[in-house]
């Protein structure tokens, strides 16, 4: 299914989708294939293709990442958005328990990841590290949305990362993950751009 959607509409469209995520409805590996395809095409930092995809569909690797996840969702919600906040932030956080709740559940966990590792690497050099893949998962992320998808970019489960990597038999020191990303068909396509702060309160012109 493609979604007719312009290209302004589709990079103003593609939200953080955690409540609406379809968890009975499995998510076709050639759909799948295509929007990594896209990926590949994201612009790069470097010549060579540093970056990697980990496509997890296998239940039980599902469920074990997801209770990495939860184990830093949990007590960072309790600490920064405790219960009974209101407002967007309550929302927010609404929809991230809804989330902890039901990762297992949701068909698709893609884990982005790169060759080498920036502990203590000058920021430079994170920079160009992080300039490729991020790009490129981005890219995924609007090619899922253009085909009815939902998804998320998160990042809980990387304070278990060495966890993670041993699940996945990701070689760990050699390679670095950057991000969980759920993936499934959203119940109902339609989504609005989202509330932001008028520009002149986040755009600086020639300085701060």
């Amino acid at each position: 299914m493609r979604l007719e959607l312009t290209p302004d509409e589709l990079l103003s469209t593609t939200r953080a989708v955690r409540k609406r995520l379809d968890l009975t409805r499995p998510v076709e590996r050639e759909v799948l294939e295509e929007c990594l395809h896209l990926a590949q095409q994201a612009p790069t930092a470097s010549y060579s293709q540093s970056w990697h995809f980990v496509v997890v569909t296998d239940p039980q690797k599902r469920a074990g990442l997801s209770e990495l996840w939860r184990r830093t969702a949990e007590p960072y919600l309790q600490a920064r958005v405790p219960e009974g906040t209101s407002g967007q932030m309550g929302r927010i956080r609404d929809a991230v328990v809804h989330l902890a709740d039901h990762l297992h559940e949701v068909p698709v966990h893609v884990i982005p990841c790169v060759l080498g590792r920036t502990e203590n690497a000058p920021v430079a050099m994170q920079a160009a590290v992080y300039g490729s893949i991020i790009p490129a998962t981005w890219s995924f992320m609007l090619a899922a949305r253009s085909r009815g998808l939902g998804t998320v970019f998160t990042t809980f489960h990387l304070v278990h990362e060495q966890e993670a990597a041993d699940l996945l038999d990701i070689p760990y020191a050699e390679v670095m993950q950057v991000a969980l990303v759920p993936v499934a068909y959203t119940v109902g396509t339609e989504f609005k751009p989202g509330r932001r702060r008028p520009l002149d309160t986040m755009v600086h012109w020639d300085r701060w």
